[in-house]
Order: C-alpha cells, then sequence, then structure tokens
C-alpha cells in the first residue's frame, strides 16, 4: 500500500498538538560526547562532581560527619547544618564559575538538532545548570523565530531572573533602560526539601511545564531525554505527573523515552506516564521521533496514531542526517520544512 511521502509529510502541518521535551544530565553528556565543549571542559556526575567542578579543598574542610562523596548528599547535609554558612556560598559561586564559562563549539551539536526539531507549539524543559540548551536556542534564532519555549527547572547559569520585573533573560543583562538586571538563579536546594514554590523564578518555570503536560494544552508527545527521575527528586517527579496526569487519561498520547538504560527498568521508572504499548525507549537521539521527523513530531504522531485515511498511517519518515559539518549545512536542511510553516502563517 502506498502511504504519504517525506515530501507530502514536509507539506503537512497541523495547528493542534504539541511535544514537550524533557531534559536531563543524560541529554548534555550525549551532545558533548558527540561534539565536546569548546573549551574541553567535562560534564560532571553528581558522584565526580568534586573532583571536577574543584571543590576538594572546599570538602576538605567540612566536618567528617557531614561528608559525602555524593554531591547531592553532601550539600544537603550541609544545608541542613547552616544553610548560610560560607562554605555553601563558596561552593554556589564556584558551580556559578564553573558551568557559566561554558561553552557550545562551532559545529553543530545535538542541542542545535533538539531546538531546530521543535516549533513553538513545543516546550524543552531541563534540569541541567550548563547553558547548551539556551546557546544553542540564542543561535538557532538567528535562522527562524518559530523555536520551542523553554523552562529551566533547577535554574540555569545562563538564565537570570529580575523580582522586580518579574522577568526572566540573560543572566547579567539589563531589563530595561532605566536599570534593573536579570540576576543569577538559584542552582542548589538540598536533597530532602526541593520545595520549587518557594522561588519565585523557579515556580514560574514549574507552572510553565504544568500547564504544557496539562490535558487542556493539547500536548500528544512527551519526550524524557536523558533523565533518570532520582529518588533524590521525588518532588519533581511527582510534580511532572501530576501534571501529566494517570495513563488511564493520557491513554492515546505517546510517551518517549531516550536513554541507554536497559528498557525494563525505564518502563518500570516510568509506568505512571505510559498506557499500555503508546511508548517508544530509543537509545540514541538520531532514533527518535525528534530526529526522524524534525518539526513534525506532532504531525507524524496524528499520522501514525489517529489517521485521517490509509495513505497518512503509512507516513515516510524525514530523518535528519547526522553529518553536518557546520549550522549553515543544519539550516539549510531546515529551510524547505521552514518555508512551509511560514507559508502556513507560522513565524
Amino acid at each position: 500500500m502506498e502511504g504519504m511521502t517525506r515530501e507530502e509529510g514536509i507539506k503537512q502541518l497541523h495547528k493542534g498538538g504539541g511535544h514537550v521535551v524533557i531534559l536531563g544530565a543524560g541529554a548534555s553528556i550525549a551532545s558533548t560526547f558527540r561534539n565536546g565543549e569548546l573549551n574541553g571542559k567535562r560534564l560532571p556526575s553528581m558522584d565526580n562532581f568534586i573532583e571536577i567542578v574543584g571543590l576538594s579543598d572546599i570538602v576538605d574542610h567540612v566536618p567528617a560527619h557531614l561528608r559525602d562523596n555524593n554531591f547531592e548528599k553532601l550539600y544537603g547535609n550541609l544545608h541542613t547544618a547552616d544553610p548560610q554558612s560560607e562554605i555553601i556560598q563558596e561552593i554556589e559561586r564556584r558551580i556559578q564559575n564553573y558551568f557559566g564559562d561554558m561553552r557550545l563549539p562551532d559545529i553543530p551539536t545535538i542541542y542545535d538538532y533538539l531546538v531546530l526539531s521543535l516549533r513553538s507549539k513545543d516546550l524543552i524543559a531541563t534540569f541541567n545548570w550548563d547553558p547548551f540548551l539556551y546557546q544553542a536556542w540564542v543561535r538557532i534564532r538567528d535562522f527562524t523565530q518559530n523555536l520551542p519555549y523553554l523552562s529551566f527547572l533547577h535554574g540555569n547559569v545562563a538564565i537570570g531572573y529580575s523580582a522586580e520585573d518579574k522577568r526572566s533573560g540573560p543572566v547579567g543583562y539589563q531589563v530595561r533602560r532605566d536599570g534593573g538586571i536579570f540576576e543569577p538563579t538559584k542552582l542548589l536546594y538540598p536533597v530532602e526539601q526541593k520545595n520549587y514554590t518557594n522561588d519565585e523564578f523557579i515556580s514560574i518555570e514549574w507552572e510553565r511545564i504544568k500547564f504544557w503536560l496539562g490535558k487542556q494544552k493539547g500536548t500528544v508527545r512527551a519526550t524524557v531525554f536523558g533523565y533518570g527521575a532520582p529518588v533524590s527528586d521525588v518532588e519533581a517527579v511527582s510534580l511532572l505527573s501530576d501534571a501529566w496526569g494517570t495513563p488511564e487519561e493520557r491513554a492515546m498520547e505517546q510517551f518517549e523515552i531516550i536513554d541507554i538504560t536497559p528498557e525494563e527498568i525505564l518502563r518500570e521508572r516510568w509506568n505512571g506516564f505510559i498506557h499500555t504499548h503508546h511508548y517508544d525507549v530509543i537509545n540514541n537521539y538520531f532514533d527518535s521521533s525528534l530526529g526522524n521527523n524534525p518539526r513534525r513530531t506532532s504531525e507524524s504522531y496524528f499520522s501514525h496514531y489517529q489517521p485521517m485515511s490509509a495513505n497518512e498511517a503509512f507516513r515516510e519518515n524525514n530523518p535528519v542526517p547526522q553529518d553536518f559539518e557546520s549550522l549553515e549545512q543544519l539550516w539549510e536542511w531546515h529551510r524547505p520544512l521552514i518555508e512551509i510553516e511560514v507559508e502556513n502563517g507560522e513565524q
């Protein structure tokens, strides 16, 4: 049976639908593994965080009963002992400096592919402190304004907030001509009490993703990329789950996981988000819905799961090539997709 060709799929646009992508540390690690940070900086895990970020000299002065090899637990212990201590303030300063200096390489990264794979009806939410997502979003904006919204669920070194203006923007930038600066956002929270609603900026970021995940927004796809839903972040997973609803309430939406962890572990970890067979597990970005149908992930969903005709059900994918050597090459490949969007009034 003949189906919808690649060229027909490029021209197909749906007003409805939407795609939410949630990023964890694995997404940044995957991106830098493919094309490293410009100056060779490494991304740490919670287990090697102290060494890589350069906190060993500080930890040496931490009382023995508060120490822990896992940074999150160490910070939780310090916060419980004295949330205003000089040690905590110095740790926060060094983390801002380490991640704040990070830069994307000049060649395309997975973050550039990701930002270009979505449109303004979509959202990317990240738990990561590194500036890579924002840097990719800024440089891709030179090519098209029809880009996804962003949420920074744990704060971000690239993003500041003005409490006076109730606005966020590039950290350190002036909000308006007569004053107001985007101050650095809070990054660290104690493991046992990550009460996101206590911080105004973080609360706003969470309200955005909760709205996007909610049934009323009409989101048809959710992708979790490199986020392990750690036990230490029970509150975050609970907030996501409450927004998404029960599997019975999301019986038709498609849940996707990009992760190198074995499928049976991931299936159980995200069981509360998945209705029966409506899920996909992929171990690399380019085999995902984002890599196979960039800028048409919702349209691909409707074709496969709610087709209007038999022809539409057999839709040919439009996988993005992985071997671009410049951002200009990446942009040019996406140009036919964006031209169709402009013709149909999407800006």
